[in-house]
């Protein structure tokens, strides 16, 4: 190859590369994240479980601390979580909705005006070489005193080979409940 041909041939290949990047990061999430609806301001939250449909132990828990952490830093100070006696992420027990379902009772106790719930659809490295964390949830909001979904949010995303998994739960979840955070200021 002459170096002439090489000198034109290189801005090309610097464009297909920069094109070819951000397709690849977009491969690594699918997210579906509606506008949420107008929100009261100051409103009373609940945290209610998050169902774990993995087969990994206590990710509903997991990602319930990490929602949690996101919903309070956003500003939703008025937040309270489900107690502990109610369940939420029991060892492979199959009747993880009554939990939701004790809870939500226990927010209209509360009078809470909205409650935050979910699943977690997967919560796993990855089998193979590279052992990629793969996370996948959905988020709720609940006009508590009618049991009604407001807005609902889901997604999947894959990390990198050294990423944590609970990181790539983390930008997943951020991502997913911005507009709450948002519709709730």
């Amino acid at each position: 190859m002459k170096p002439s041909s090489f000198r034109s041939s290189a801005p090309n290949a610097m464009r297909r590369a920069l094109v070819m990047v951000p397709l690849a990061l977009a491969a690594c999430a699918t997210v579906s994240v509606p506008p949420a609806p107008p929100l009261e301001r100051n409103a009373s939250w609940a945290l209610l479980p998050m169902v774990n449909h993995t087969e990994t132990p206590q990710a509903g828990l997991r990602a319930e601390a990490i929602l949690e952490s996101l919903l309070r830093g956003g500003g939703i100070g008025t937040l309270r979580r489900y107690p502990s006696s109610i369940g939420g992420d029991a060892l492979f027990e199959p009747s993880e909705r009554k939990g939701v379902d004790q809870a939500l009772d226990w927010a209209r106790a509360q009078n809470a005006r909205y409650a935050v719930t979910g699943t977690v659809d997967e919560w796993r490295y990855k089998v193979g070489v590279d052992g990629e964390p793969a996370v996948g949830f959905t988020l709720q909001v609940l006009d508590v005193p009618t049991g009604r979904v407001l807005w609902s949010a889901a997604g999947g995303r894959t990390g990198w080979s050294r990423e944590a998994l609970s990181a790539v739960a983390h930008q997943l979840l951020t991502h997913l409940s911005t507009p709450l955070v948002v519709a709730a200021r």
